[in-house]
């Protein structure tokens, strides 16, 4: 597929709390009420020198969660390997990954909740990259803001690992999903060292914003969306996340790790 050119951008609102920090400050807020962190680390076996690795390759991450930028929970559970209905490991399609969320949980006003991923300082997300070789962060945006015609259903590449987001290019083009390549400096760019998905033990990562109509046309409509989400998955959804682990797999392929 190639390469869409952006061309018009609308400034993104400013964020309420500068960090993660911030937030987590707020007396105001109270976690598992207003937001969630949700993490999983896959442990080495101290049992065995030849079973272990000198880093994890790959994690995933959701920075807006929840219901801040609608369906980024799912997709990152889904991109891990596993089902955001119950978390069951769809490892018949590949490998297990480490991720990492935050989510809005609020029936309202999640917005409120948005922190800039170059501003994320979350200890725990910050410790899982910095030990990754690659990180893959999922986020959501509308048309307006990735300067898209209205209705468009698409994803827009960034980040600083080229090659990930090459694998990533050819991999939703085979699934018939449109993808558009961001270019340094423009907005939703993913291009700055200090964003989460760059990070990482090279200092680069790939950045997927998803416009609205891409993620809506995921998940069938239910009477409670957000909570509904995980088990109302339609085939777009599962095209998708075909298209990102087989991108991931063949980045990893070109990352093999050699135990001494």
């Amino acid at each position: 597929m190639v390469p869409i050119p952006i061309t018009r951008r609308t400034r993104i609102a400013a964020d309420l709390y500068p960090s993660n920090a911030a937030l987590y400050a707020d007396p105001t807020l109270i976690e598992g009420v207003d937001y969630g962190r949700r993490y999983r680390r896959h442990l080495d076996d101290d049992r065995s020198p030849r079973s272990r690795t000198a880093s994890v390759r790959t994690t995933v991450v959701a920075p807006h969660g929840g219901g801040i930028e609608g369906g980024t929970s799912q997709l990152c559970l889904a991109v891990a390997g596993y089902h955001p209905a119950d978390l069951a490991p769809t490892t018949a399609t590949g490998p297990v990954h480490d991720y990492w969320m935050f989510e809005g949980l609020r029936s309202s006003g999640n917005r409120a909740l948005h922190v800039s991923s170059n501003h994320c300082d979350d200890t725990v997300a910050r410790a899982m990259c910095s030990d990754s070789l690659n990180v893959l962060s999922l986020h959501g945006c509308t048309t307006v803001t990735a300067g898209l015609e209205a209705g468009t259903r698409a994803v827009l590449l960034g980040g600083l690992n080229h090659g990930l987001r090459l694998y990533l290019m050819e991999e939703f083009a085979a699934a018939g999903i449109r993808a558009v390549n961001v270019s340094g400096g423009q907005q939703l760019a993913g291009d700055d060292p200090q964003n989460i998905c760059n990070r990482t033990l090279l200092g680069t990562g790939a950045q997927l914003e998803l416009t609205t109509e891409l993620r809506t046309a995921m998940f069938a409509p239910t009477r409670n969306a957000r909570a509904d989400a995980g088990a109302n998955t339609l085939p777009l959804f599962w095209s998708f996340i075909t298209a990102v682990r087989t991108a991931i797999q063949r980045q990893e392929a070109t990352q093999p790790i050699r135990c001494a």
